[in-house]
């Protein structure tokens, strides 16, 4: 189970008009990811569980056949906490063993290895741990001679700094708990407290340690450094065109119909298919969507959507995400002024 609800309050403006889950990582929408993972592990049946983004990630994902999985939504029609996901998907799951998946984690690795421990396993839950700076931001655990004792959800004064990886692993029992458990005070249920409930009722609870990166997207400067580590794992392919006046060096991916003009772009980088790029400079861990147009412009460490523009901006724009069919441009109108319009919850630095 995929949970591709939510509402992203800490991507807006962007996820306004986008789900968070769709957002692209290296020029793949992140939820793809979770998809090819599962896939990996060998499941074949995932069900995604979709709110006021639904018409848009039904859209993007279909019905699965291209991973080789086959995919169901469930619908849920006020983001009320991960436990009640779990609970209005319990007629999909159909008390067999399953794993349910945050829609914009990415994990080091993927989950194939513990997924396997879990099914050959006697416990009725295995949890991921990584320990993190800022815990207090997380669901946390504490942890007793090597045993789960107590969960708490984002907590003002953590107990630990291991805080649960957006992956989780549960046999029937968890829908029993699921029940049990009342709001927080966030007013959602929250997964913690049914996993909390299980240990209480005398289920077993495995965790593993999750010892690479894995990055919970939700923020800009999350964003970003998956961006940075997925462009650096790939290999130069270069189906796009590169003029004599331009330089492409390192780990750059040209897609189809792309085409370079008296530019240089320093690698790792992607720019998506039909994209142009003239007389501009694409810096390292930069990822260009498809249709994108850049000229006489600056950019790195930055993820630019598709069918943007960027035009003769005379300083370098770095550190940022564009969302779809973004104009920027350098403005020569009179009188010489910035202007701007601006979502709720935009950062802006001249």
């Amino acid at each position: 189970m995929i949970l591709s609800g939510g509402r992203g309050t800490r991507l807006r403006p962007l996820t306004y008009t986008n789900a968070k889950q769709l957002v692209p990582i290296a020029n793949k929408p992140i939820l793809f990811y979770g998809i090819e993972d599962l896939r990996r592990a060998g499941i074949t049946q995932i069900g995604i569980v979709v709110g006021d983004t639904r018409k848009e990630v039904r859209a993007a994902v279909g019905d699965g056949s291209r991973w080789g999985v086959e995919v169901t939504y469930v619908e849920q029609e006020e983001p009320l906490g991960l436990a009640h996901a779990l609970l209005i998907a319990q007629g999909f799951l159909q008390g067999e063993r399953f794993v349910m998946y945050l829609g914009d984690n990415l994990i080091l690795g993927g989950i194939a290895k513990l997924a396997e421990e879990f099914r050959r396993s006697d416990a009725n839950a295995q949890i991921l741990l990584a320990r993190v700076p800022n815990p207090q931001q997380f669901g946390v655990a504490v942890l007793e001679r090597d045993r789960v004792v107590r969960l708490v959800e984002k907590p003002k004064q953590p107990p630990s700094d291991l805080a649960l990886v957006g992956v989780y692993m549960f046999d029937k029992n968890v829908f029993e708990a699921a029940g049990k458990i009342s709001p927080s005070w966030r007013n959602e249920l929250e997964i913690t407290d049914a996993i909390q409930t299980m240990i209480e009722d005398g289920n077993k609870v495995d965790y593993r340690l999750v010892t690479g990166w894995w990055k919970d997207t939700g923020k800009l400067e999350d964003l970003l450094e998956a961006n940075r580590i997925i462009l650096d794992t790939f290999e130069n392919r270069r189906q796009g065109t590169v003029d004599a006046h331009s330089k492409v060096d390192f780990k750059v991916v040209l897609e189809p119909g792309s085409q370079v003009e008296g530019s240089v772009i320093r690698g790792p980088a992607i720019v998506g298919g039909e994209a142009r790029i003239v007389n501009s400079y694409i810096g390292p861990f930069t990822a260009i969507g498809e249709r994108v147009h850049i000229e006489n412009s600056e950019i790195e460490h930055s993820i630019v959507m598709e069918e943007c523009v960027i035009r003769n901006v005379n300083r370098r724009i770095v550190d940022s995400l564009l969302g779809k069919r973004v104009v920027v441009t350098l403005s020569d109108e009179k009188p010489a002024a910035y202007r701007f319009m601006l979502g709720d919850s935009s950062t802006v630095g001249i």
